[in-house]
């Protein structure tokens, strides 16, 4: 995937409503409009990298893009598990990511403890991938100090 690091920036909407209350791992939801414009050669899948609400810290995360398979969707979606524990909601908030790497593809599951379980080692390979001082490095990236007020996708241009 050439067109990684990917970073974007989209407003948190409401998603399906099944992160928290289902699999009891919160997720952050892109608008249609930020999903998409993703490059063309960002496929479908599990991927990890780093993430900032508003002007707040910056975090790991890691993010389905897809229809997940074991839900059934016909809408894509980019979901968000941003790895941290915030005190409320933050919906209508702007979310600024940066996607570093790619995990796994997007599969069906046979079971929902299956999932949670898929989701959980996705989370372990995502820090032990951001430990590595090239990825580490992109958590300081200037994208995560700027105030846009727009829309973004693509690489930051400052």
């Amino acid at each position: 995937m050439k067109n990684l690091p990917h970073f974007c920036r989209g407003e948190v909407v409401r998603g399906f409503g099944r992160g928290s209350k289902e699999l009891g791992i919160p997720t952050a939801n892109f608008p249609d409009s930020v999903v998409d414009h993703l490059p063309a050669d960002i496929c479908t899948g599990i991927y990890y990298g780093w993430a900032c609400v508003g002007n707040g810290d910056v975090h790991r995360m890691v993010m389905s893009i897809g229809w997940n398979p074991y839900y059934k969707n016909t809408k894509k979606s980019m979901e968000t598990h941003i790895i941290h524990t915030f005190k409320e909601d933050f919906y209508g908030e702007t979310l600024s990511i940066v996607i570093v790497g790619y995990i796994r593809p997007e599969k069906s599951f046979d079971s929902l403890d299956s999932l949670i379980a898929a989701i959980h080692s996705d989370i372990e390979e995502a820090k032990r991938r951001l430990d590595l001082p090239e990825h580490y490095k992109l958590k300081e990236d200037i994208f995560f100090r700027t105030t846009v007020d727009q829309i973004m996708n693509g690489h930051c241009s400052l």
